[in-house]
């Protein structure tokens, strides 16, 4: 079986020139929406019904998303049922914000702390982060109470973890090697 990733890509990218000429926000919000709904579990066995013609799939899913009637986004939709790849909407989306940050110059941060953080922590901690990823960051937090203390930050592939937890694990680690 192909690769969601693989499978995702020329559609994201499609998305992405699109939007590029009609709108960047406009068309982060449809795909966010889209992928909300491609990814609950029912649609699955709407998209897959082989009794249903496509304009019936197509049809329910634009409505179920509730997705203005323009005709750029409902081509890209009417594409995506035709060739079965409705349920990809996720991996799209990401592929799709991920090409959008790369574009930007910005970088999607992770960032979870043992205790939850206000407004005003966040941003006093980002210019930090800033410069240790050396980009632009959004960040979004969350909490996770197991790493007892301090926060993980994740950007990409790269983790900076400077939690009770993480450190622990530096110590076991030394202890054990």
């Amino acid at each position: 079986m192909v690769e969601l990733a693989t499978t995702a890509r020329p559609y994201a990218e499609a998305a992405f020139d699109v939007a590029l000429k009609s709108g960047m926000d406009q068309w982060s919000e449809w795909l966010k929406a889209w992928a909300a709904v491609a990814g609950h579990p029912d649609i699955g066995l709407l998209v897959n019904d082989p009794k249903l013609p496509d304009s019936v799939v197509l049809d329910s899913f634009v409505s179920l998303t509730k997705t203005p009637d323009v005709a750029e986004a409902r081509n890209f939709l009417r594409t995506l049922t035709e060739n079965g790849r409705l349920l990809a909407l996720p991996e799209i989306e990401r592929q799709f914000n991920e090409l959008r940050n790369a574009h930007e110059g910005v970088a999607d941060a992770q960032i979870e702390s043992a205790f939850p953080m206000d407004d005003a922590a966040v941003e006093q901690l980002l210019p930090a982060l800033e410069k240790r990823f050396a980009r632009k960051l959004k960040a979004t937090v969350s909490v996770n109470a197991d790493l007892i203390g301090g926060v993980r930050v994740t950007v990409g592939d790269q983790c900076l973890d400077t939690s009770v937890r993480g450190r622990l694990e530096q110590m076991k680690s030394a202890i054990v090697a």
